[in-house]
């Protein structure tokens, strides 16, 4: 499967921005899905993961009530809902696919998308 982020870009502190992920050429439906980010200096750490179906989820300590994660199995999508944006969520944003139940480290995930750009100031 073949995934595609987007949705980044330069926000302000307090201010929200939701994150996409196109999947193609797989059953979308067939996989729990996550999301990563990337900062500069600092390895890539989990901040949410979800259910083939929609129905579980979830998140690091870091981002509970701050973002939600949900998916769209009809449009093959899945989102990333942030609010109350830090600078400190600066960062590369990655969607991953994969087959284990709501798997935190990256290595259970087995496609990755090519992340997008978050950041914000201050």
């Amino acid at each position: 499967v073949q995934l595609q982020a987007s949705g980044g870009g330069l926000v302000q502190a307090g201010d929200s921005l939701t994150l996409s992920c196109a999947a193609s050429g797989g059953t979308f439906s067939s996989y729990g899905m996550g999301w990563f980010r990337q900062a500069p200096g600092k390895e890539r750490e989990f901040v949410s993961a979800i259910t083939r179906s929609g129905g579980l989820a979830y998140y690091a300590d870091f981002v509970k009530g701050h973002f939600t994660i949900s998916r769209d199995n009809a449009k093959n999508t899945l989102y990333l809902q942030m609010n109350s944006l830090k600078p400190e969520d600066s960062a590369v944003y990655y969607c991953a696919a994969g087959t284990k139940y709501l798997a935190t480290m990256p290595e259970r995930y087995d496609y990755w998308g090519q992340g997008t750009q978050v950041t914000v100031s201050s």
